[in-house]
């Protein structure tokens, strides 16, 4: 009881004391009235629900006597069918009324009480308010980087101070297993721990190296079964229910270092996918969830499923052998066999498996859930299917990419999402309304490989998890982005100067990239590219215009105005004035973004020509280049003597490591 009062008191305390107090998430039916109902003053508090409200009259039983007609009362309604999270406030100078279908209605209620409450008053009010998605959660991958349970704690209580109700844990992955399993214990004395804490420096050694945690400068930890139970407990008190994951058939070289065995080579620190033609990985895995199971009751336990890369499975004698057993014909149909199997196993034990959207296929069991990463053509094809979605798009919802400018920001994995896209992801986009009742929920994932502190954790984390919480608390229609910033400065402040989260500071935001804000005019807008060399089809852009639209990319390189170039020399193409003009100056802007293999070009040509045939070389720079940090743009220019040519052809050469060159605007003048 005390610790729901503290949670109550600090974990959602009133939103800066304004005339008309902060609300986020807003509510779905809001009326303010003058004057506000007194807490410090007496009040009788009656529970006429029948239902346990504690976190009602943990807030506002401190001053309830019998001896007053001023009343706090708690009705029980059941208007809202099967929206468990529904409830109603009537709020005036002397009554405050709340009515709610169950205790998850009467804590949502408390905690927009809470964000009423003003220096001892509660502003006088009607809400009724019920959210749109049933999963509104944050993923933390406590994998890359290890969090201790306090620091989780204190995420759960922000989460519960905005409605947030799915804490999503990645548990287990290459730089490190985080769960204790009693019946292998290697999993945590070899699997929990590695040879250096920055997961950079670990990843790109070669081979990548595990440790005990006796072991000289050990880095990692796991979370104990009785731990764990405590966290889900503390969670459940909040309105949150802990979901974990155990990644399969792929992300396991921790598992695999500590039991070889269950690899198709055997190999320690050289495999990633367990080797589904072995019974003995399929058993392994079983006893692993029934111990998972036991410490969180969630009706959801997430298993993976993505980035398979099967790299052994075709030549593996057992693999070969599952699958003429089953009449499979390829390494990809084994991948659906085993995450079936699996499935079917949860199924036996009353639970379903949640699973990233690689999954999606017929034939898994009902009330499988797919937990969408990619795009509206996965959503649409996973709910064609059947499956509920929880809508996780990379593009909107991957908090681990930069948030402003990158050349501001600390280093992150790469790619650009600013508060303002996290709040205009739009759910109903990616999926047709005819789909529409398969949506479960939204989430956003924080992964963790550029994330080694606490503080860095609620940096990435905030403002942009309150964009989350109000998409999926009230839908993604009549969004009103001045309001809600103006709204999420309060609570950023109160992050900030209370909660002393360290979160991003919205007052200093850079933005986008000034360049790619307007559209430029030049001599080559609007002209025909031939292409030497194709552009890759995952990034066309806007196709064969790209290069000549008048628009420059932003600092993400899928904005969709970059094109990439992967093969052979990477650039060429040719651009056709139409007629022949004086050229002065040609230049090209280039990203790098080297988590993603996005390198500078290592020379950049000019030539041009006045048939398209025969052309004149203007230029061959080099481009001296090094691995950066943070994603860039650079521009590539020759400027000389005036020229007269009807066709322009430019050429960049790859980086002396390879990777993707990106371009966005050939740009004449």
């Amino acid at each position: 009881m005390k610790a729901l009062f503290l949670f109550f008191l600090y974990a959602a305390p009133a939103l800066l004391l304004h005339a008309q107090p902060v609300l986020l998430p807003h509510p779905r039916q809001c009326e303010w009235d003058k004057g506000s109902f007194r807490t410090d003053h007496p009040y009788r508090f009656e529970n006429l629900s029948g239902i346990d409200v504690r976190p009602v009259a943990e807030l506002l039983e401190q001053n309830a006597t019998s001896q007053t007609a001023r009343l706090v009362r708690c009705e029980r309604s059941t208007e809202w069918g099967d929206r468990p999270e529904a409830y109603r406030l009537h709020v005036s100078r002397d009554t405050v009324r709340i009515a709610a279908t169950g205790e998850e209605g009467f804590l949502r209620a408390a905690q927009t009480l809470k964000q009423l409450m003003q220096d001892g008053r509660l502003r006088c009010c009607h809400i009724s308010d019920y959210p749109a998605c049933r999963w509104r959660g944050l993923m933390i991958d406590v994998s890359r980087h290890f969090f201790s349970t306090d620091c989780l704690k204190r995420q759960i209580d922000l989460m519960a101070a905005v409605k947030l109700n799915r804490l999503h844990l990645h548990l287990t992955d290459a730089a490190g297993w985080r769960i204790e399993i009693k019946r292998f214990p290697r999993l945590t004395e070899i699997g929990a721990w590695r040879t250096d804490s920055l997961w950079k420096t670990w990843w790109n050694d070669t081979p990548r190296h595990y440790a005990s945690a006796q072991a000289p400068g050990a880095y990692g930890g796991y979370y104990t079964q009785q731990e764990l139970r405590e966290l889900v407990a503390y969670a459940a008190q909040r309105g949150i229910t802990v979901v974990p994951e155990v990644e399969m058939p792929a992300h396991s070289e921790e598992v695999l270092t500590a039991y070889p065995e269950l690899s198709c080579t055997h190999e320690p620190y050289r495999q990633a996918d367990f080797c589904p033609g072995s019974e003995a990985t399929f058993q392994f895995l079983q006893e692993v969830l029934a111990e998972v199971m036991q410490v969180f009751p969630s009706t959801y336990i997430h298993l993976g499923g993505d980035e398979a890369g099967k790299a052994s499975w075709a030549d593996c004698p057992r693999c070969r052998e599952r699958m003429r057993q089953l009449g499979l014909h390829h390494v990809d149909e084994l991948q659906h066999y085993f995450m079936e199997r699996m499935a079917r196993f949860l199924e036996l034990h009353g639970r379903h498996m949640l699973a990233w959207d690689e999954v999606a296929a017929p034939g898994l069991p009902e009330g499988t859930a797919i937990m969408v990463w990619r795009d509206a053509a996965t959503a649409c094809r996973a709910a064609q299917l059947g499956y509920e979605v929880v809508m996780s798009p990379g593009a909107f919802c991957y908090l681990d990419s930069y948030q402003d400018a990158p050349p501001s920001q600390p280093e992150a994995i790469g790619g650009y999402l600013p508060f303002d896209k996290v709040y205009g992801f739009a759910p109903s986009q990616f999926l047709p309304d005819s789909l529409s009742n398969q949506l479960l929920g939204i989430q956003g994932n924080l992964w963790t490989e550029y994330v080694p502190t606490q503080g860095q954790l609620e940096y990435m984390l905030y403002p942009r998890a309150l964009a989350l919480a109000e998409t999926g608390w009230r839908g993604d229609a009549d969004k009103d982005w001045t309001d809600f910033r103006k709204r999420a400065a309060g609570v950023m402040k109160l992050l900030n100067e209370e909660w002393q989260t360290g979160a991003f500071d919205l007052r200093t935001e850079q933005g986008e990239r000034r360049e790619a804000g307007t559209r430029i005019s030049h001599k080559a807008r609007g002209a025909q590219v031939s292409y030497a060399l194709p552009y890759h089809p995952r990034y066309a852009s806007t196709g064969d215009d790209a290069l000549t639209d008048g628009w420059r990319g932003g600092w993400s390189p899928s904005d969709g105005r970059w094109q990439g170039f992967i093969k052979g020399d990477r650039l060429d193409v040719t651009v056709d004035l139409g007629r022949m003009q004086t050229v002065r100056r040609v230049q090209c802007d280039f990203m790098q973004s080297c988590g993603a293999e996005i390198y500078y070009p290592s020379s950049f040509r000019v030539s041009v020509s006045a048939d398209g045939a025969h052309f004149t070389e203007l230029c061959d720079q080099q481009c001296p280049s090094q691995r950066t940090v943070q994603p860039a743009v650079r521009t590539c220019c020759w400027k000389g003597s005036r020229r007269r040519a009807r066709y322009v052809r430019i050429q960049a050469l790859p980086a002396a490591w390879g990777g993707w060159v990106f371009a966005d605007e050939v740009v004449v003048k």
